[in-house]
């Protein structure tokens, strides 16, 4: 059965269907700081840990978290890879359901585990790993508008 992922921001909320099936549901943190983009998106990328780091000192956005786990960066014609997208775990706050992000979906660690395991690519023993068009990403849904807090 064919896997998606849908993301609601008006309710903050990850949905994981096989075919019809929903197989997880999950509170998470959208962006706040900036906007999570909407559209149909294609994982092109999963990574046991990477580095994060943007934001302006100046603004008081800067941030820099090493190590951030189980990311899955998305993409899509409008939406370039290069941008940095994704849904990982988050290790730097438990407030989940509401916007906390610079613009990715942020999960509870052991929640984001479970989805990276479950979409594609299928890693197989590898910790990480790109898509390829034999081994294409899940597809990714986001919609709705995150609450204004």
């Amino acid at each position: 059965l064919p896997k998606r992922i849908e993301v609601d921001l008006s309710t903050q909320r990850l949905y994981a269907f096989e075919g019809d099936q929903k197989v997880y549901d999950f509170l998470i943190s959208s962006g706040k700081w900036n906007r999570t983009p909407i559209g149909e998106f294609t994982i092109w990328g999963k990574f046991r840990y990477t580095k994060m780091e943007g934001g302006n000192k100046a603004l008081h956005t800067y941030y820099y978290l090493p190590n951030v786990p189980y990311v899955m960066f998305f993409s899509n014609d409008e939406v370039a890879a290069s941008r940095g997208f994704s849904i990982h775990g988050t290790y730097w706050h438990a407030n989940f359901g509401h916007p906390m992000s610079h613009g990715c979906i942020n999960m509870k660690t052991e929640e984001a585990a479970l989805i990276y395991a479950w979409a594609q690519p299928d890693l197989g023993d590898k910790k990480s790993g790109r898509a390829t068009a034999e081994n294409p990403g899940t597809h990714v849904f986001i919609y709705g508008e995150a609450p204004k807090e």
